[in-house]
């Protein structure tokens, strides 16, 4: 596996913008109650850091499989890949509309490739150290503690900038 770990990266940052693409609609067209928890709800940036979580942490879960017996870290690289990914949305958003006001779409979308790209790079540059840290059930419960506050926080959002749609000015399910 470790000859063929650039392509594995490649394959899921292919497959978190195909994902996270998809999600970002995918409640907006179906009206589905049930795909809140892992799509975007509105336009704010707590709901694009999630599609980017999710997608990340479903391919994790698939590559585990195959990079378990390789990498004892493997859970720690992926929670630290997938953080890395989703802070880098509010850092390079934020960044970008206090130092030159509102984003485009079209760099927002950039934004998006970028952190997910980020992330998948860091998780390749902790693979290729083959750095070895104990506890991998820590890492892994801390995911899931990641992603239950992506669901919890879609429903019952705090009022903070991070969490409004800059559309509508509201939070969280706007109904």
């Amino acid at each position: 596996m470790k000859k063929h770990l650039f392509l594995w990266q490649f394959a899921g940052f292919t497959l978190a913008v195909a994902l996270g693409s998809l999600l970002h609609f995918l409640f907006e067209w179906t009206g589905a109650f049930a795909l809140a928890p892992i799509s975007a709800v509105n336009e704010s940036t707590w709901e694009h850091m999630k599609i980017l979580f999710f997608p990340m942490l479903f391919f994790a879960c698939a590559q585990y499989w195959f990079f378990r017996a390789e990498f004892y870290g493997f859970w720690w690289i992926k929670c630290i890949g997938s953080i890395v990914g989703i802070l880098a949305i509010p850092t390079l958003f934020y960044t970008y509309n206090g130092a030159f006001g509102k984003t485009p779409d079209w760099l927002n979308i950039t934004f998006f490739f970028l952190s997910a790209g980020i992330g998948f790079g860091v998780e390749y540059w902790l693979f290729r150290k083959e750095l070895s840290f104990p506890y991998p059930c820590i890492a892994f419960i801390g995911m899931l503690i990641i992603a239950l506050l992506f669901v919890v926080f879609t429903f019952y959002p705090p009022y903070a900038p991070l969490f409004q749609d800059p559309v509508t000015g509201l939070y969280g399910i706007i109904k």
